[in-house]
């Protein structure tokens, strides 16, 4: 018999492909979604909606010479038609945003990954997605792959009105947008009071936290530590940190 709500780690084969770039388009104002093509996409395979994988650009170090790279979510992937999709949040002035900003159709970049994956299964009786913009991808491919009609609610911290996005599901969604301007130091605060109203629905539920990594480290403490949420039925992952250039879309370490 199945173990209820249990998280399952599945590892993957790790390899090194090239894409080319197949289409661009702007989502929102500050999201540019990129699509690559590549025969080697046959067999690529993302188990969880928040895999993260590494990104290699053309671009070098300036201090070491080394290659940049950088972690992202794949935000849809089709092995039949050999295609990934990766949306990219504008935001800071690093090497991942510059390249995705003027990035064009015929370009190729390398990828590996994903190393592997945290599934968590869809049996819980709701879910709560919390962020900033760097966590859209992510929770966006979370909230489309839910069960029909199952409780999710989202609060996202975003620059303007202009970067909502809309996702199709079946799940039955509930959104909430901080609209907070640029990203800064009172986030996790802003977060914070958008959560106090949430009242959860009955039964079992998942936390999902993502985004700056002081903002996720106040909202674990206020879920664990103060909600009193079971550590199991929680991942919070740090995806950039303030003062660092180019940081990513994608998984980084828990906080």
């Amino acid at each position: 018999m199945a173990v209820p709500h249990q998280l399952v780690r599945v590892r993957h084969e790790l390899r090194r492909r090239k894409l080319v770039v197949s289409g661009v388009e702007s989502v929102t104002p500050r999201m540019r979604r990129i699509r690559f093509t590549s025969p080697e996409l046959g067999d690529f395979h993302s188990s969880s909606p928040d895999d993260h994988i590494k990104l290699f650009f053309p671009l070098h170090d300036g201090a070491s010479g080394a290659p940049v790279m950088r972690d992202f979510t794949p935000r849809t992937f089709d092995n039949a038609g050999k295609t990934l999709t990766i949306d990219f949040a504008l935001h800071g002035s690093g090497p991942a945003t510059e390249w995705a900003a003027r990035a064009q159709v015929g370009q190729t970049l390398e990828i590996g990954g994903p190393k592997g994956s945290l599934v968590v299964p869809d049996d819980f009786d709701w879910y709560l997605l919390v962020g900033d913009e760097s966590a859209l991808p992510a929770l966006g491919r979370r909230v489309e792959a839910l069960r029909p009609g199952v409780p999710v609610t989202t609060v996202v911290a975003v620059a303007n009105e202009d970067e909502r996005q809309t996702f199709e599901t079946r799940a039955s969604w509930r959104p909430e947008w901080v609209v907070r301007g640029e990203p800064g130091t009172r986030d996790g605060e802003l977060l914070r009071r958008a959560l106090a109203g949430f009242s959860p629905p009955a039964g079992d539920g998942f936390v999902w936290i993502a985004g700056e990594a002081a903002l996720v480290r106040e909202l674990r403490t206020l879920f664990v530590e103060e909600r009193g949420h079971p550590t199991d039925w929680l991942k919070a992952a740090a995806y950039w940190h303030r003062g660092e250039h180019g940081g990513s879309s994608a998984p980084g370490k828990p906080a």
